[in-house]
């Protein structure tokens, strides 16, 4: 992977020193470089592996070790040949969210009784709201944002001047990044998505874009936005929150997480975020009110 992308790197600046100073690149050869840049970054972070000693019964484990090596990514074009021929978005919609919630390798990381995880809302929605990975709750119920931080996120969205079901809500990942599970065989506490993670799951969030066709994209926390600016893109989210960016041809927006309030439940908070919503706002052409313009201050 490492020597592909070196490879690409040696052709571009041959290409620069040959005078040509713009190259076209197509969507999916976008999605193919993030995604491959992604996984050659988790490779280089990825430790050897050392020997564990046996754990103590009973004993909690604070983190899971990544799994196996992810299998390529699936196809973008692939998923845009299936789905071109149906009449509409709603259509479309309904057809990737079967491929999705049927792909075997999204279904390995799931256990019995959750389900993978498809994002909701209007599949001609404005504004695509994009997390990280599900959740305890978002898993059971098969649907992103539905615990105490989706709970949040539908009253900023109320704030807004907006329903939940007016705009879409997804997340990078289809699964639940897992933790070892607990006596009860259910898994507490949750851990972020790695690089190689995110990148296996791209392609599907690619696919939602393309049939939202959103007007802009909000990136919610900082994992959301490094898998969607590239991991290592920044080290804090104050870098980068707040300012506007694309993505996929999309203008996107990155604030931070609702968990973030839940953690910090003061009006300085808030008002970060709801600055940023009021830049969503405004580029959407959503009338702004006074009142709305003066919240948490």
């Amino acid at each position: 992977m490492q020597t592909a992308l070196a490879a690409l790197t040696e052709e571009l600046r041959r290409l620069q020193s040959a005078g040509v100073k713009r190259v076209a690149v197509s969507d999916e050869g976008l999605a193919s470089l993030r995604a491959a840049r992604l996984r050659a970054l988790s490779e280089v972070a990825a430790p050897a592996p050392a020997a564990k000693p046996a754990p103590v019964r009973g004993e909690s484990k604070p983190a899971a070790a990544p799994g196996p090596a992810l299998p390529p990514p699936p196809s973008l074009e692939k998923l845009r040949a299936e789905l071109a021929p149906l009449p509409d978005a709603a259509a479309r919609w309904a057809a990737l969210r079967e491929i999705v919630r049927g792909d075997p390798h999204c279904r390995s990381h799931v256990r019995a009784g959750r389900q993978v995880v498809f994002g909701v809302g209007d599949p001609q929605a404005r504004i695509f709201f994009v997390g990280e990975a599900p959740g305890a709750e978002e898993e059971v119920q098969g649907e992103p944002f539905v615990g105490p931080a989706g709970q949040l996120l539908n009253r900023m969205i109320a704030a807004m001047g907006l329903e939940r079901a007016a705009v879409y809500i997804g997340n990078i990942m289809n699964w639940r990044p897992e933790l070892p599970a607990g006596p009860d065989g259910f898994q507490s506490g949750n851990r972020p998505p790695t690089a190689a993670e995110m990148a296996y799951c791209l392609p599907y969030l690619l696919a939602q874009i393309e049939i939202v066709r959103p007007a802009i994209l909000v990136a919610l926390g900082a994992t959301a936005a490094q898998g969607l600016l590239g991991a290592g893109s920044f080290k804090a989210l104050g870098e980068v929150r707040g300012r506007w960016r694309e993505f996929a041809g999309v203008p996107l927006m990155v604030t931070y997480h609702p968990s973030y309030i839940l953690r910090n439940p003061t009006n300085r908070s808030k008002r970060l975020i709801w600055e940023d919503l009021l830049q969503v706002m405004a580029r959407a052409e959503l009338p702004i009110s006074d009142k709305q313009r003066g919240y948490f201050l």
